[in-house]
């Protein structure tokens, strides 16, 4: 039999095929619990390894340390079912293997090798755009989904979902044009594209176009917002675009309404909230009791650490602003120790760029500004080698900028300037620019 796509697979049940595909929509739709409908074709077809790898990566997708066990229980469960399987599926066993053994960087190479024969594979491609973002490669990020997209017949159903994928890509390699047109014309062909519309929404964050921005979202939110996964990071998307006219009040009011409590359930919807209360905190917003609610929910970050820096770190912000200087050391402690001990991808990540931000975060909570501005001045050169999205590594940027402000000597104030001439290029005409511009005493902008 063959998929939706026309690649070969290895099972003579339709059923389990059926719920495969259905899964497959939903992995890259955000709609829906794709782990029912994988459930469902495991248990059509036993027998068919791709259906637990499909699972295994869709788990690991999530960069949730609590579910890397289950997943490496599926992938070890595909093994002895890798004699009865196809080529291609059998080269998905391996990189799923190498997934959960947290060699990520290895694994996007398989799933590429995959592409190069199959371009239409789905699985491969998903996984792939999802761990190049983790990892922060950008460029492929683009060049991946570039090198498969002319494979995609123009009537192929999911063909608007891969152009989606693109407009990301290229969004994240400041082609802004072509990535919000290449947006905007997968839309029209499917307007129930969450991806589609964050993309587009990435392009007006990085031009600074924060009232267009927001009207952009509210706009499309009937395609985006209702029971869809990727709803909670869109909201922070609204929020941002919020701070950047600095309506804080605004800003919060949606964390309530569509961030905090029953909204976020896992690591990448938790982190957009310690984010957003982050930079409300550096433009000196009182939050309230919102970082005790969230640190709660980020209930193990010390016991999970290591497996992902960019969520440690994001942890970190969750308790320093809770307040808890013993568990946010043990944070840090936990993960030196496991980066130390490791040879994965994470390891190297959290050498080069997540324990020197975590120092930083705290040494900048700890009103030492001089040490903080001199730990993340540098690790904005290399601060996409530990991946998330330019908007995210954004916070980098607004700590400095804030450090800088309530710095004294005239290195950090001058390093301060730098980075503000630098952002004013890019967001001229934002309240939130001009706020920082005149904390550090410059004047208007040229």
């Amino acid at each position: 039999m063959n998929d939706a796509r026309g690649c070969t697979v290895s099972t003579s049940s339709k059923v389990a095929l059926a719920h495969a595909e259905q899964a497959q929509w939903r992995t890259v739709a955000f709609y829906g619990e794709a782990v029912a409908d994988l459930d469902a074709a495991i248990a059509a077809d036993p027998g068919w390894g791709l259906a637990r790898i499909a699972k295994a990566d869709f788990l690991l997708t999530l960069t949730e340390p609590s579910l890397v066990p289950e997943a490496r229980e599926l992938v070890a469960a595909a093994g002895p079912l890798m004699t009865h399987a196809n080529g291609r599926e059998r080269a998905h066993f391996a990189a799923a293997t190498l997934c959960a053994a947290g060699r990520w960087r290895e694994a996007s190479a398989l799933w590429d090798d995959i592409l190069l024969q199959h371009p239409r594979d789905l699985l491969a491609l998903n996984s792939a755009h999802l761990f190049d973002f983790y990892r922060g490669d950008a460029l492929s990020l683009r060049a991946r989904v570039a090198r498969v997209l002319p494979e995609w017949p123009a009537d192929d159903a999911l063909r608007p979902f891969v152009l989606g994928m693109h407009a990301f890509g290229l969004e994240e390699c400041n082609h802004y044009a072509q990535a919000e047109d290449t947006g905007r014309r997968a839309l029209d062909a499917c307007p129930r594209m969450p991806w589609a519309v964050h993309a587009v929404a990435h392009v007006m964050e990085m031009q600074g176009r924060h009232a267009e921005g927001v009207e952009w979202l509210r706009s499309r939110e009937p395609d985006w917002a209702p029971d869809n996964g990727l709803s909670v990071h869109l909201w922070w998307h609204a929020a941002l675009f919020k701070l950047e006219s600095l309506d804080t009040t605004g800003a919060l009011q949606l964390f309530d309404a569509h961030i905090a409590g029953a909204a976020s359930v896992v690591n990448l919807q938790w982190l957009d909230g310690a984010a957003l209360l982050w930079r409300l905190q550096l433009l000196g917003v009182d939050v309230g009791t919102r970082w005790h609610r969230l640190a709660s929910d980020w209930a193990q970050p010390v016991e999970l650490a290591g497996h992902y820096a960019f969520n440690d770190c994001h942890a970190m912000l969750a308790l320093i602003g809770s307040r808890e200087p013993g568990r946010a050391q043990a944070l840090l402690e936990a993960a030196t120790a496991r980066a130390a001990q490791g040879d994965d991808d994470n390891a190297a990540m959290a050498g080069e760029v997540g324990l020197p931000l975590m120092h930083a975060l705290l040494a900048h909570a700890a009103g030492d500004h001089t040490t903080a501005v001199r730990l993340l001045y540098p690790l904005r050169r290399v601060a996409h080698h530990f991946g998330g999205s330019h908007a995210q590594r954004d916070l980098i940027d607004q700590t400095l900028l804030a450090a800088a402000c309530a710095a004294t000597g005239g290195h950090e104030r001058a390093a301060g300037r730098a980075l503000l001439n630098e952002r004013r290029q890019a967001k001229p005409d934002t309240r939130l620019t001009a706020h920082f511009a005149a904390r550090l005493g410059l004047r208007e902008n040229p």
